[in-house]
């Protein structure tokens, strides 16, 4: 999919500040940023304002644009996330997320095998069948969307708006359990299992089956990324 020139200004500036490329405290022009970037000012402006809204930047009459501190970013919003996953704090990004991921995803799995919906599990039954698919296939885009369909059914039938807030957060997390070299293919089948299991226990109204199932499948997730 092709991104819009605000996109490109925003994830230009954003990595840029996360990579440390933009030092924090330093004070940067909105020309600067132009110069940077190739766009307009009023592009210029209207991505300085979201990473402003995000801790990135704040912005001072006669003073200009102050790069943040690292404690004051929005470690939730995923654009953050995903830039970064892109930086030199990657590993410690992926750190954060598994054990985000360990403490909300068990427990969002317990939850929703006690208030799904007949729908809700049906759905889930199904999501754990395409990962399958997809996994037999080696198909890296269509397994993403698989996981994070599921991943996604199992915190909206929790039914408990939290864990949901963080869904685009997790589909960050997800990406980088997608498979992408052989002998991580080899492994798939095993984490599909789990998935379907899961899907299973959610539907049988199991809640501890649920959460212990979930804990494998993230447990099994960290252990991958300490390779």
């Amino acid at each position: 999919m092709r991104r819009s020139a605000y996109q490109r200004v925003l994830d230009r500036v954003g990595a840029a500040i996360v990579s440390g490329e933009l030092e924090a405290g330093s004070v940067i022009s909105v020309d600067a940023l132009v110069d940077l970037t190739g766009a307009s000012r009023s592009i210029v402006r209207e991505a300085t304002r979201v990473l402003a809204s995000v801790g990135l930047l704040t912005a001072r009459p006669k003073v200009g644009l102050r790069i943040a501190d690292r404690r004051d970013w929005d470690a939730l919003d995923s654009d953050i996330v995903r830039w970064r996953l892109d930086s030199p704090q990657r590993s410690e990004q992926i750190a954060e997320l598994l054990e985000l991921r360990l403490a909300i995803e068990p427990a969002a799995a317990q939850s929703a095998a006690r208030r799904r919906t007949d729908d809700q599990a049906a759905e889930l039954v199904a999501a754990g069948e395409q990962l399958r698919a997809a996994a037999s296939l080696r198909d890296g885009a269509a397994f993403f969307d698989a996981d994070a369909r599921f991943h996604g059914l199992v915190t909206t039938a929790s039914e408990n708006r939290m864990f949901a807030r963080l869904q685009s957060v997790l589909r960050e997390a997800l990406r980088e359990r997608t498979p992408r070299e052989p002998f991580t293919w080899d492994d798939a089948p095993a984490d599909v299992d789990l998935h379907v299991a899961l899907a299973d226990a959610i539907d049988q109204r199991d809640p501890d089956g649920a959460r212990d199932l979930m804990s494998l499948i993230v447990r099994g997730d960290r252990a991958h990324a300490q390779r």
